[in-house]
């Protein structure tokens, strides 16, 4: 077992001793002189204390550098293990020159106080290293979506980002990138990090194998995927994690694959490793991915964590539930296989059993004529928890509902699958009567809650009407309902 954690950083290896393996990456950075990263929220949202992590990537032409841009705040030191790590300190030139991401914001007077420029620019610079041709302002945006400013406006930023992306994008982290991925390679771990500290443990394992052997041995630790929700644990509500297995360097588990018949994919893969895939298969499904978290934390985030961490609102599973996805679950070596929905039991709540963890998702795909959309409604539009989640999915037989399926998140103390709608509508006619007649049976599928988000009311006509607009959307000869972000 090894128990330092290093990774590159400013052109060579930092070998750091843990002492405490719940430490922030941006609590590490700002103790060791590299104070250009901020503080603001801590807790993921306003982009501060963005940094970019680079991971070595297998192409079809070669192991390449994969730079993502991620949020320091909520990120625990050690999940640095074998990675890149790059700062607003790293970019200027060894000559003194800006780098072109850091002129361009200069040149557009893109900043004002300055707190949040650094987190601004570091988000560009994981997009002026993004291949293809130059982004256009729906990418621009999306990629400092996660970034807040309370002076500039983002017109000039905009116009930053513009400038800097245009022209060829070289820098010196890609001149160097052969020398780059040479010493990733050599940072590459075969075994499991254990790292200790502070009276806490975290320990990395590789390989499924690894995992469940570490699973064994401490049946109570917390499971670590992308930190987007425990990370918080630490940051806000103070508490001591101990002990902790991260699952981001198991190989294994961050798998993403297309059958003839399902989406395989690895509980540890992230929503930016999935987006491809579902915006070829589920568009509505994608679009409600890109606004349920920023670039840093779809770049972290895992739908496996969403999944696993059992939360009534979680956005991914009224959607997996419609489409009737199931979870393959690892106990030891041995496998079992269940529908997403008789996962969840009671509030937090699971089917899992001691020392069993969820090793992928299956989602079901080329099923003929089955129309499907989900839907999010929350106060914002971006980046916010939902009031109401819904995922439908129907098959027609002529004019009458052969086959439906729904899920519903936020109106319930679990997502749940809305059985006596669907057997409201099995069978009958599929038409807005046919549709309104059906409705009433959503109040034997669930008595939701008055919180701070919305009244149980609220909640009550919500999930009524979303089934009517996806009856509106999906129906022949009707327009889309929906509003765009950027129409």
């Amino acid at each position: 077992m090894t128990q330092s954690v290093r990774f590159l950083l400013g052109g060579r290896v930092e070998t750091v001793a843990v002492t405490d393996p719940t430490q922030t990456v941006l609590q590490w950075l700002r103790a060791n002189r590299r104070v250009g990263t901020k503080e603001g929220c801590a807790e993921g949202d306003c982009g501060a204390c963005t940094v970019v992590v680079g991971e070595l990537a297998d192409g079809e032409a070669g192991a390449t550098i994969r730079y993502r841009a991620i949020n320091s705040c909520i990120q625990f030191l050690p999940t640095l293990d074998g990675k890149q790590l790059i700062t607003v300190e790293d970019l200027k030139q060894p000559d003194g020159r800006l780098h072109p991401v850091q002129q361009a914001m200069v040149d557009e007077h893109a900043s004002q106080c300055g707190f949040c420029t650094p987190g601004f620019v570091m988000s560009l610079f994981a997009l002026f290293h993004e291949t293809g041709s130059p982004p256009d302002d729906t990418r621009i945006h999306d990629a400092i979506a996660g970034n807040l400013c309370r002076c500039t406006g983002y017109r000039p930023i905009v116009a930053a980002a513009r400038r800097c992306t245009a022209g060829d994008r070289h820098d010196r982290f890609g001149e160097a990138e052969a020398e780059t991925i040479a010493w990733l390679r050599d940072l590459r771990r075969d075994d499991t990090l254990a790292a200790a500290g502070d009276g806490k443990r975290l320990m990395a394992p590789t390989t499924i194998a690894g995992l469940a052997e570490a699973l064994a041995e401490h049946p109570d630790a917390v499971l670590l995927a992308g930190g987007t929700d425990v990370g918080l644990w630490v940051t806000k509500e103070h508490r001591r994690l101990d002990p902790v297995i991260y699952l981001g360097d198991v190989a294994e588990l961050k798998r993403v694959e297309e059958t003839p018949t399902h989406l395989e994919v690895g509980a540890g893969a992230t929503y930016s490793d999935i987006l491809p895939l579902l915006t070829r298969h589920f568009a509505s499904f994608a679009e409600m991915v890109r606004v349920l978290g920023s670039v840093q934390i779809r770049n972290a985030g895992t739908m496996g964590g969403n999944i696993a961490n059992g939360s009534p609102i979680g956005d991914t599973m009224p959607a997996l539930i419609a489409l009737g996805t199931t979870v393959v679950l690892n106990r030891g070596g041995e496998h079992r296989e269940i529908a997403l929905e008789d996962y969840y039991i009671d509030y937090k709540r699971t089917a899992l059993q001691p020392t069993e963890f969820v090793e992928r998702i299956r989602l079901p795909i080329g099923v003929e004529d089955r129309l499907f959309a989900t839907y999010k409604v929350s106060k914002r539009y971006e980046q916010d928890i939902s009031a109401v989640c819904a995922g439908f999915a129907v098959t027609l037989d002529g004019g009458r509902v052969a086959g439906f399926r729904a899920g519903y998140g936020g109106v319930a103390a679990v997502p749940k699958r809305a059985r006596h709608l669907e057997r409201a509508l099995i069978g009958g006619p599929w038409s807005l009567d046919g549709v309104t007649a059906a409705l009433p049976a959503l109040d034997r599928d669930f008595q939701p809650i008055t919180d701070m988000r919305a009244s149980k009311d609220y909640r009550r006509h919500v999930a009524r009407n979303l089934m009517i607009k996806f009856y509106l959307e999906a129906a022949e000869g009707t327009g889309a309902t929906r509003l765009s972000r950027h129409g």
